[in-house]
């Protein structure tokens, strides 16, 4: 599915508390250019869906769990996080949303780009359209 794929942080194990650490370039593929993350996500809702024209991602399950849905038009794949020290790289234009968010879960994402409306993909269609022309 493109190049998104599950990456193992390091983690360094010490008995006073572990620590793991994400670093642009070594662990993820890019600079790092905005960090925001996702919390209190009421039971049965859903974040994401859409894609992005330019944008990478990389999210990580900082507490709790939740699933992260990919989809680039042609297959979908699952991608459970629920360990601070794995996270999911994703690629512009793959289709992504995040489901199943646990209690007091907290979803921290890195991207590539600053925020750029222009930047979202948020209609399917369009989408499932816009791939099909670069096949």
């Amino acid at each position: 599915m493109n190049d998104s794929q599950l990456i193992e942080l390091p983690k360094i194990i010490d008995p006073r508390g572990n620590l793991s650490f994400i670093e642009e370039y070594n662990q993820i593929p890019f600079k790092i250019e905005r960090t925001y993350w996702i919390y209190d996500v009421p039971g049965g809702e859903m974040r994401g869906g859409h894609a992005f024209y330019q944008m990478q991602e990389f999210i990580v399950a900082l507490s709790g769990s939740f699933d992260v849905v990919l989809d680039d038009g042609e297959s979908k794949k699952i991608i459970s996080l629920n360990r601070s020290y794995r996270g999911v790289y994703i690629p512009k234009m793959v289709w992504r949303s995040l489901e199943n968010f646990s209690t007091n879960s907290l979803a921290l994402v890195l991207s590539d780009k600053a925020y750029d409306a222009n930047d979202y993909i948020r209609d399917y269609d369009l989408y499932l359209n816009l791939k099909n022309k670069k096949q």
